[in-house]
């Protein structure tokens, strides 16, 4: 298996099933190269494709497997194993307070009562953004440590940054709702360090 090939299988692992528009963006691959490399992987009966509408691409049990022992052995070759884990520790601390800031951003109380947020006040939805991005200054930090450790933890750096500019453009969405939205690019990032350490969800 080629560096390319596992980064385009480690993707999906960590994403889910997927079209290749977003196996792509999330590898940081061209789509016709991200493409190739499915379709190599699908020859080595790693992952499979599905037709139609609501299709596209998922792993194989073989391709998890295959997937855990590549990631493993990346991260022993690297001698990186402990220093991982001292950033999904710090990753961990931060992830509370994520999960608190994406409760605000869908649901607002006002006198007690809890009642979903339409998001007509901009100056609630101005103070919960800043919020998120004083956190991902914070998890920056992170992601730096880890991308010195393992290079393909850059993209998530790249990927939270894009969402939260295009949340704070007025693109509401990408603060939880669409699939490139920064929680659901952090839940991958969550993943992402739990198959690189092994740990079970």
């Amino acid at each position: 298996m080629t560096a390319a090939d596992l980064l385009v299988l480690h993707s999906l692992r960590c994403i889910g099933f997927a079209g290749l528009e977003r196996v792509a963006e999330a590898a940081g691959l061209a789509q016709p190269d991200t493409e190739s490399e499915l379709i190599d992987l699908a020859v080595a009966g790693l992952v499979t494709k599905t037709s139609g509408a609501f299709g596209g691409w998922g792993l194989t049990e073989a391709g998890r497997t295959a997937d855990a022992e590549r990631i493993s052995a990346e991260l022993d070759a690297a001698g990186a194993r402990v220093p991982v884990s001292v950033a999904y520790e710090e990753f961990l601390e931060l992830n509370p307070e994520l999960l608190d800031l994406c409760s605000a951003w869908q649901l607002r109380s006002e006198e007690g009562v809890v009642t979903p947020n339409d998001h007509a006040d901009a100056g609630y939805d101005a103070l919960v953004l800043d919020r998120l991005a004083d956190l991902d200054r914070r998890v920056g930090v992170v992601c730096a440590d880890l991308s010195a450790l393992l290079p393909r933890f850059q993209r998530y750096r790249v990927r939270l940054t894009a969402a939260l500019t295009r949340a704070r453009a007025g693109e509401l969405d990408f603060v939880t709702n669409d699939l490139a939205s920064y929680h659901s690019v952090w839940f991958q990032l969550h993943e992402d360090l739990l198959v690189t350490l092994g740990i079970p969800r």
